[in-house]
């Protein structure tokens, strides 16, 4: 706390110098001139002074003399007061409109932080702390607005993705429908295997229209968490269970090793839907045949939770966007694996919630997704 403190005082060091440096100069001013105008007036001036009464008014010299003293020398010290104060008056006029211009220059980079330009920033050399500040700010302004065109751009996207993918099992679904209707008197065998189709295209279709329903969802909803006492090792092998119809055909397994009796304080229905986004997502990924690890421990203040797939790795380039919503890994849809690209977002706005974070490292070995939560 002493060093940023420090550190906030210093980057005022150069302005402060030029303030003093322009006051100092302003007192020596003030003080040089004093100084020559009591010399003067008591020299070459107060002679002048006394020729000009003489030459103008016509005195003697005695006159003009006496009115010399009683005027000017016996008040000099006012005349060098009144004199010195309007001295100061317009010395202090010209600091003022030299101080402002630094007030100008920071009101000129506030409002090129609204520009579209990529010109950085550019202030006095005494101002450089807060030009740096400045191309921060534009910076990252910068950086936030892309990100949200990008979001927009993956979100419209995916809409029209979607909007494409309904036709083909709605069409299918049509067509079969037709088929059973215009034959009444079809083969039972036929029949069975047209209403399993149908049955199958409908099944694709709900989920497409889930997506569409997800998408709104995450944009309006704020999360509220609901704590309570979380068995972890049953709800994770609760559900590994789950997921055997979509595992099985596939000859994948998931393998669940978590010490009994270890608990997690959180919402349960908000990290179940992490944990079935993140194992969701491994089991889309993994190579057939292959085995889906989920092993959790504690570690000081912290529960750890680890998924681990074989699957192909993920380009380094992409796991920095990997938990961005609306993002997909693949830049086709798959029928199988083909999602709204939330899962993992949402996903990582519940583990913030929660105080805890969530990562990703992958090699050519396995990718391993980790959720780190407060005890």
């Amino acid at each position: 706390m002493i060093s940023k403190r420090h550190k906030r005082r210093n980057d005022y060091t150069k302005l402060k110098g030029k303030v003093f440096f322009q006051m100092l100069l302003i007192v020596i001013t003030a003080t040089v001139t004093v100084y020559l105008l009591r010399s003067m007036l008591r020299g070459h001036v107060g002679d002048r002074i006394v020729q000009f009464l003489m030459d103008v008014f016509h005195f003697d010299f005695s006159i003009a003399y006496t009115i010399y003293q009683v005027v000017f020398r016996n008040n000099m010290d006012t005349i060098l007061f009144v004199v010195i104060i309007m001295f100061l008056v317009i010395l202090f006029r010209f600091f003022i409109s030299w101080f402002t211009k630094y007030f100008d220059e920071i009101s000129d980079g506030m409002d090129q932080l609204a520009d579209e330009s990529d010109n950085e920033i550019i202030l006095s050399r005494e101002l450089d702390f807060m030009e740096n500040k400045l191309n921060q700010i534009k910076r990252k302004l910068e950086k936030q607005k892309k990100a949200a065109l990008d979001a927009e751009q993956r979100k419209n996207d995916m809409v029209v993705y979607l909007a494409h993918d309904i036709k083909t099992p709605l069409t299918s679904i049509i067509g079969y429908l037709s088929l059973l209707d215009e034959a009444p008197d079809m083969p039972s065998e036929q029949r069975s295997k047209y209403v399993g189709i149908t049955l199958e295209k409908a099944y694709r279709l709900e989920q497409l229209i889930n997506e569409f329903f997800e998408i709104t969802r995450f944009n309006l909803q704020t999360i509220v968490l609901n704590k309570e006492k979380i068995n972890l090792l049953f709800m994770l092998q609760q559900m590994a269970d789950e997921f055997y119809p979509i595992l099985a055909p596939q000859g994948k397994q998931v393998s669940v090793h978590v010490p009994d009796g270890l608990t997690l304080w959180g919402d349960a229905d908000k990290l179940a839907r992490v944990f079935n986004n993140i194992l969701k997502n491994a089991i889309a990924y993994s190579y057939e045949n292959s085995v889906i690890d989920i092993s959790a421990q504690q570690e000081d203040k912290y529960i750890v939770i680890s998924f681990t797939n074989k699957g192909n790795p993920i380009p380094k380039a992409k796991l920095d966007t990997i938990f961005e919503k609306f993002y997909r890994l693949d830049s086709a849809r798959s029928t199988n694996t083909g999602g709204a690209g939330l899962g993992l977002a949402i996903a990582k706005e519940i583990v913030n919630a929660h105080d805890g974070t969530i990562s990703v490292e992958s090699n050519t070995e396995n990718t391993i997704f980790t959720v780190k939560l407060p005890v």
